[in-house]
């Protein structure tokens, strides 16, 4: 997380992520998204959407450039969006044919379209492309990734949608890496079903203090 933009020719990167109250980012689109390590809870989200958050997810959608995805969330988007019509809906149309960059270690190839595998270290790959887009780049999902970019202290902001459960298991956004850092709350919206959709921005350095009584 770097300090609030003094660059305009810098890119801002942005993790966008649906949680639980309790911190779980695993698998929130269905029961097979992911099940490391047993997790049986997949698809929590998926009856809390209403209009309201289709409408701030597209306008939300609208202000990016560039799309940064593990392997993981690449393959779940690369098998779904492509087969969405972009015509009706403009998610996927800015999807489809937005710049995307993939970390991966496995993959030698990427097929969906204006997709590109990461070179070399991830930090040092990332903090490029953050050098040369210029733009807003958005990670979404990819909870590994989420995990280097943390303890790299490279996300500019959190665009965290809070949903209004506990599941007590699953991987959680922010790992035991992460870098201390102070945010601020910049916007605060709340769908029908009792959504928190949170926006956060890097604002420096924690400021300690403590409410211990000075000796008298």
């Amino acid at each position: 997380m770097s300090e609030n933009q003094t660059d305009e020719t810098t890119g801002t990167l942005v993790v966008g992520t649906f949680l639980t109250l309790d911190g779980v980012m695993q698998a929130p689109g269905g029961p097979d998204e992911d099940r490391d390590g047993g997790f049986k809870h997949g698809g929590w989200s998926v009856n809390y959407w209403d209009e309201k958050m289709g409408e701030i997810m597209d306008g939300q959608f609208a202000e990016i450039d560039t799309l940064l995805l593990g392997r993981k969330t690449y393959e779940i988007f690369a098998a779904h969006w492509p087969t969405v019509d972009g015509d009706d809906d403009p998610v996927a149309a800015k999807l489809n044919s937005m710049p995307k960059y993939v970390a991966s270690r496995s993959l030698e190839t990427v097929e969906w379209n204006n997709s590109m595998l990461l070179a070399g270290d991830v930090a040092e790959a990332v903090a490029d492309l953050k050098e040369e887009s210029g733009g807003e780049i958005l990670v979404q999902g990819s909870g590994d990734l989420i995990q280097t970019l943390l303890q790299h202290d490279l996300i500019d902001e959190f665009r965290l949608w809070i949903f209004p459960l506990v599941l007590g298991t699953g991987k959680r956004l922010f790992g035991d890496g992460t870098v201390p850092a102070a945010l601020q709350l910049t916007d605060v919206e709340t769908s029908s079903t009792g959504v928190q959709i949170l926006r956060y921005k890097r604002a420096g350095e924690i400021d300690y203090g403590s409410f211990a009584l000075e000796d008298q």
